[in-house]
C-alpha cells in the first residue's frame, strides 16, 4: 500500500517526510519534480507519476504537494482520497493546512499520521476518532506537554472505533442543539467570442456543521433530486434509501463534514450567471490597442453577484495598459503582462466596465490571437443548478434542533474567449 509520505513546499522543498514499510530514498522525488518542471500550472502535474520501481500519486492543496510512495498497483483514487483526508484532518486540527501550521505542530502531525495508516493501510480516518485517540493541540496542551514531556495521545481507545457507526462518538451532549448545511457550488465555463457556451459543468458540495445531543437520525429531501447527477456520499449516508426514494437518509458525524459531492454536466442544466461584452482589438502596423470590457449580471434571480475579479494575460507585444475603471481598481504588470480588475460588487442599474488604450512594441507585428478572460465571483443565497432542499427530519431524539440552510455559487474556472 503506501510506503512513504512527502510534503513538498511551493519552492520545490521537502519539508516532512513519513515512512511506513521501509525508509524510501528522497530521490525518488526527482521524477516528481521533473513533472513539475514540465507542467505550465502548479496544478497542472499528473496525479500520477511512474517510476522504475514506484508510482507517486501526489495532490496540491493549499500550495503543499502531498506526494505518496507506492510499490505495488494500487487504484489510484484510493490514494488520492486518502491524502485529502490527511489534509482535512491537519485542517480540522491546526485550523489551517500551511507549511508553517504543519512545523509548528510536527509531533502531532507525525502521531495523525501513525494512527491514520497501519503498515501503509488506512485505519483510522474519521475525525471523531482521531480526536479521541490525539487530542487537538492547544496553548495550555502545549505548554503542559513541553514542561512535562508528555504528548497527545489519548489513554482510551476511542467509543466509536468499534461500533456499527464509527464516524460518531457515543454521549455526544450540547446545550445548543444545531445543525446546518452549506450547498456550495462551483462554475466552470468557457464561453466562446459571440457569447455561447462551449463548455460548462458543476460541481457541488454540501457540507455539513451538525451539533446534536446524542445519537440522532437524520433525513434531507430535495425538491428536485433528479439534478443531482455523479454523487458521491460520505460514508453514513444509507445508499439503498437514496437508490430507492432519493432521500439521504444518515446518522450524522458529530461536528463538520462534508455530506456529499455531486456532478452537473449537461449543458442545458447549467445558467450562466455573467455576461461580458468585450471589444479588444490590436490593428496591423499600429502602437496602439484598444481595449473594452463591461460585465453584467445574468439568470442569477435577483441575487448580487459579489467578489468579482477579473483577469486577463494579455499578449506579449504590449508594454502598458492606460484604462479607465468605471467602478474597482484594476492593475497591469508590465512584466508577467497580466491584467487585474477588482470589481467588487456588480450593480444592474450601472454596469461596471473597463475601458482605454493598450501600448505596444514599436514595429511589432499585429498578436496572433487576443488574450482570454478569466473572471471569480460569488452569489450568496442561490445554487445555480436550481438545487433545493425541501426539508430536514430529525428521529430518534426527543429534542428540537435549531435546523440552517445556506446556498452559494461561485467561479472555478470560469473563462470568455475574444
Amino acid at each position: 500500500m503506501i510506503h512513504s509520505l512527502f510534503l513538498v513546499n511551493a519552492s520545490g522543498d521537502i519539508f516532512l517526510e513519513k515512512h511506513w514499510k521501509s525508509v524510501v530514498s528522497r530521490s525518488v522525488c526527482d521524477y516528481f519534480f521533473e513533472a513539475l518542471e514540465r507542467a505550465t500550472e502548479p496544478e497542472n502535474v499528473p496525479p500520477v507519476i511512474p517510476t522504475p520501481h514506484h508510482y507517486l500519486i501526489n495532490v496540491l492543496r493549499h500550495r503543499i504537494y502531498f506526494v505518496a510512495v507506492i510499490q505495488s498497483e494500487v487504484p489510484p483514487l484510493f490514494v488520492i482520497e486518502f491524502l485529502h483526508r490527511v489534509v482535512d484532518t491537519f485542517q480540522d486540527y491546526f485550523g489551517v493546512c500551511t507549511e508553517a501550521a504543519i512545523k509548528d505542530n510536527v509531533v502531532v502531525v507525525y502521531e495523525l499520521l501513525e494512527e491514520m495508516l497501519d503498515n501503509g493501510f488506512p485505519l483510522a480516518t474519521e475525525s471523531n476518532i482521531l480526536k479521541e485517540l490525539i487530542k487537538p493541540p492547544t496553548i495550555l496542551r502545549t505548554v503542559v506537554n513541553t514542561i512535562t514531556g508528555s504528548t497527545n495521545v489519548g489513554e482510551q481507545l476511542p467509543t466509536g472505533q468499534l461500533s456499527v457507526v464509527p464516524w460518531r462518538r457515543t454521549g455526544v451532549k450540547y446545550t445548543n442543539n444545531e445543525a446546518y448545511f452549506d450547498v456550495i457550488e462551483e462554475i466552470d465555463a468557457i464561453i466562446d467570442k459571440s457569447g455561447s457556451t462551449i463548455t460548462a459543468e458543476i460541481q457541488g458540495v454540501i457540507d455539513a456543521c451538525v451539533k446534536l445531543t446524542g445519537m440522532p437520525d437524520l433525513t434531507l429531501s430535495f425538491m428536485n433530486p433528479r439534478l443531482l447527477d455523479d454523487v458521491s456520499f460520505h460514508p453514513c449516508v444509507r445508499f439503498k434509501r437514496w437508490e430507492a426514494e432519493r432521500i439521504l437518509s444518515f446518522i450524522p458525524p458529530d461536528g463538520n463534514f462534508r455530506l456529499l459531492s455531486y456532478h452537473v454536466s449537461s449543458q442545458n442544466l447549467v445558467a450562466i450567471p455573467v455576461y461580458v461584452k468585450h471589444n479588444i482589438s490590436f490593428r496591423e502596423g499600429s502602437s496602439q490597442g484598444r481595449f473594452e470590457l463591461t460585465l453584467g449580471p445574468k439568470q442569477t434571480m435577483g441575487k448580487a453577484v459579489e467578489s468579482v475579479l477579473v483577469s486577463s494575460q494579455l499578449p506579449r507585444g504590449v508594454l502598458n495598459a492606460n484604462l479607465n475603471p468605471s467602478q474597482g481598481t484594476y492593475t497591469f504588470d508590465p512584466v508577467t503582462k497580466l491584467l487585474s480588475w477588482d470589481v467588487g460588487k456588480i450593480n444592474p442599474q450601472k454596469l461596471p466596465s473597463l475601458k482605454g488604450s493598450m501600448s505596444l512594441q514599436a514595429g511589432a507585428s499585429k498578436p496572433d490571437e487576443n488574450p482570454t478572460i478569466n473572471i471569480q465571483f460569488k452569489i450568496q443565497q442561490l445554487a445555480i443548478s436550481g438545487l433545493k432542499v425541501n426539508r430536514l427530519d430529525m428521529y430518534g431524539e426527543k429534542y428540537k434542533p435549531f435546523k440552517g440552510i445556506k446556498y452559494m455559487t461561485k467561479a472555478g474556472k470560469f473563462q470568455v474567449r475574444t
